[in-house]
């Protein structure tokens, strides 16, 4: 992959950018690649130029990246004032929920059910044995939310960050985590996750949470926070006073890095549950 400058807005010309229209609702979708269906949801403030990265890593990989803008500028540095101004609107959409409420922090974020449509719609696309989606940050919960479209194989959860005023809130609903652990179970799917240790916005009370809900489906991994990348964009310097961004802003881009290992560990993931089924199965002209 040709290497590109973080610290200046990336324009993403070498993805194709759609809008798609899904249950009465369009979105610009950014696609590249072939093979299997990734839907990579950014973190706040958008898609940045390092959540770009992330999501040729996973092109490179092999599969096809369907990444929705969901908030913010498209492939723009994540600046300090933008940011906030971005967080601040994202706060009181309809389409998020960004606290837990009065009903607690268990129930999704009404954009979940677009973002289901997508990856059936991805999948009919693609082809392959299903869709995998990697949820990050105020994102992170929605990966797992999307379990409930059958098509979706592969959930990865990194940092998840939303309610944020509740530690332990997992925002889904008892009803669907339960419908979630069934398929899991069922059909001997897990979900992969990520944060630091001192994580302030994804904390120990939610991966205790999701562990309690979905016992041993839910493969936690809790990096040191000595593993994060110190030399981040101005959102994260002046908003974000903890290792948050495992796979984007905190990422330390080099060999024997956790967080380098992290992002390995999930394309093994991705490219084990999507790819290599596809590949080892029968050719149906030899089949008897």
């Amino acid at each position: 992959m040709t290497q590109r400058r973080l610290d200046e807005d990336d324009a993403l010309e070498d993805f194709a950018h759609r809008e798609i229209t899904l249950d009465g609702v369009s979105k610009v979708v950014h696609v590249a690649g072939a093979g299997p269906a990734v839907i990579v949801l950014s973190e706040m403030p958008g898609i940045s130029p390092h959540v770009a990265r992330f999501s040729r890593w996973v092109r490179d990989a092999g599969l096809t990246v369907y990444m929705p803008s969901l908030f913010g500028r498209d492939g723009a540095v994540a600046h300090a004032d933008e940011g906030a101004a971005v967080f601040r609107r994202a706060c009181v959409s309809a389409e998020f929920r960004a606290f837990a409420g009065r009903d607690g922090g268990n129930r999704s974020s009404p954009v979940t059910h677009w973002l289901r449509s997508l990856a059936r719609l991805a999948h009919q696309e693609c082809g392959g044995p299903g869709v995998g989606a990697i949820g990050m940050c105020w994102t992170g919960n929605f990966a797992l939310s999307m379990m409930l479209e059958p098509a979706m194989l592969a959930p990865v959860l990194s940092q998840p960050s939303l309610p944020l005023d509740d530690p332990g809130g997992i925002e889904i609903s008892p009803e669907e985590i339960a419908a979630v652990r069934q398929r899991l179970d069922s059909e001997d799917l897990s979900v992969l996750a990520f944060r630091f240790q001192g994580d302030r916005f994804c904390r120990a009370e939610r991966f205790a949470a999701y562990a309690e809900a979905l016992g041993e489906r839910f493969v936690a991994r809790v990096l040191p926070d000595t593993a994060a990348n110190t030399e981040v964009p101005s959102f994260f310097a002046q908003h974000v006073p903890t290792p948050h961004s495992v796979v984007t802003a905190h990422l330390i881009d080099e060999a024997g890095q956790p967080t380098l290992a992290a992002r390995d560990e999930i394309l093994a993931f991705l490219v084990r549950r999507l790819v290599e089924p596809r590949a080892s199965a029968p050719n149906p002209r030899h089949a008897k």
